[in-house]
This record gives C-alpha cells, sequence and structure tokens, in this order.
C-alpha cells in the first residue's frame, strides 16, 4: 500500500473521530451546566443523585462506561441493539462521561464569584435567572476557559477509545494498517494526524481567550 493511499484511509477514519469529538462537546458542555446546577441545589435528593453520577463518571474508565451503554440495553432490557448502535452508543458515553467533568468546572467557576455580583444585580432589579445568564455565566465562562481548554484537548486523544466498540475512527484504522503491512508507519502517521488536530484545537481555544480577554 503506497503512503497516500494509507493517508487517505487515516483521513476517513480522522473524519469519524472529529464527529466524535464534535457531537461529545455539542452535548457535553450544555448538559454539564445542566448538572452543575444539579450538583449546587437545595435539593438535597437531586444534589445527593448528581454526585453520585458525577463520582461514577469521574471514578471509572471511559472504556468500561462505554461498553456499559452498548451492551447494557441487552443485558438489562433484553434489547437487540445493531451495529449502527455503536456510533451512537460512542456518541452517549463520551458526552454523559465528559458533562460530569465539565460540570465540576462550571461549579468551581460559578462558587468562585463574589456574592456582591448577586447582590448588586438584585438592587438592579435583575431577576434570579437574569441575573445568572446575563452577569454570571459570561464571567464564569471567562474564568473556566483554560480548564475547558485542557478537557477538549484530552477529548480529542481519547476520541481513539472508540475502538473499544470497534467503531472505526481513526486509530482502529492505524492499528488495522500496521497490523496488515507489519510495520510502525500508519502509527506515526495517526500521531500527526493527532498533534495537528490537537494543535488546531489549542490555536482556536487560544483565540477564544484573548477575544474574552476584554479587561486588556
Amino acid at each position: 500500500m503506497s503512503i497516500q493511499q494509507m493517508i487517505m484511509q487515516l483521513a476517513g477514519g480522522m473524519g469519524i473521530s472529529i464527529q466524535i469529538f464534535v457531537v461529545t462537546l455539542a452535548v457535553s458542555l450544555p448538559l454539564g451546566l445542566v448538572i452543575a446546577l444539579g450538583r449546587m441545589s437545595r435539593n438535597k435528593i437531586l444534589q445527593n443523585i448528581v454526585k453520585v453520577y458525577i463520582s461514577v463518571m469521574r471514578g471509572t474508565p471511559l472504556m468500561l462506561q462505554l461498553m456499559v451503554v452498548y451492551f447494557g440495553p441487552y443485558y438489562l432490557f433484553g434489547l437487540r441493539v445493531g451495529t449502527s448502535y455503536r456510533l451512537w452508543a460512542t456518541f452517549i458515553g463520551f458526552s454523559i462521561n465528559y458533562a460530569a467533568y465539565f460540570a465540576e468546572i462550571y461549579r468551581s467557576g460559578i462558587q468562585s464569584m463574589p456574592a456582591g455580583q448577586y447582590e448588586a444585580a438584585y438592587i438592579l432589579g435583575y431577576s434570579r435567572f437574569q441575573t445568572f445568564f446575563k452577569i454570571i455565566l459570561p464571567q464564569v465562562i471567562k474564568r473556566i476557559l483554560p480548564s475547558v481548554t485542557n478537557e477538549v484537548i484530552t477529548l480529542v486523544k481519547d476520541t481513539s477509545l472508540a475502538f473499544t466498540l470497534s467503531v472505526a475512527e481513526m486509530f482502529s484504522i492505524a492499528k488495522a494498517l500496521a497490523a496488515s503491512q507489519t510495520n510502525m508507519m500508519p502509527f506515526v502517521a495517526a500521531g500527526l494526524f493527532y498533534y495537528i488536530f490537537n494543535l488546531i484545537v489549542a490555536v482556536v481555544m487560544e483565540w477564544i481567550e484573548k477575544k474574552l480577554d476584554y479587561y486588556r
């Protein structure tokens, strides 16, 4: 197999990796905010349920969680799932895992806000909803962006765990090519793909940080 053919196959797998990356962020970022609000709820039952969820998601391997999401419907409810469910199970597993991490990042950012912010908004006549979404959340996003950036970069590399469910993302293809050709070149090429992807993500996140650095 020529280098061009190898790169084309890896690029196809990279498309799946990017799909997992985009869907995970699109779901886990807003879901993480909802979970963070549940974690800070005054309702003790809801708060404890969310605590357990976050503890499980952060305390068990993502690979295991993917397997539970994929095989769970059959072993728990007797539902037979087709091969098309593999990618959906990957989306679900990644999203609920990263939502737990983002929830803790959101929580730390929200709890770091001075109480005076809320008091000033109340005096100005803002409702609790307006206070949070117009005053608090924009400042929280700016504060937590470095931590979010670290998680986003980790997500790029974690997409390789989709091979657990036999999803043909880039690492799975690289492994198959390396086995068939008995050389390491597919892994080297895959490493370059991941590095470039991460570099692009880092540059974009740095650009967003500069845009939000409105104190300068």
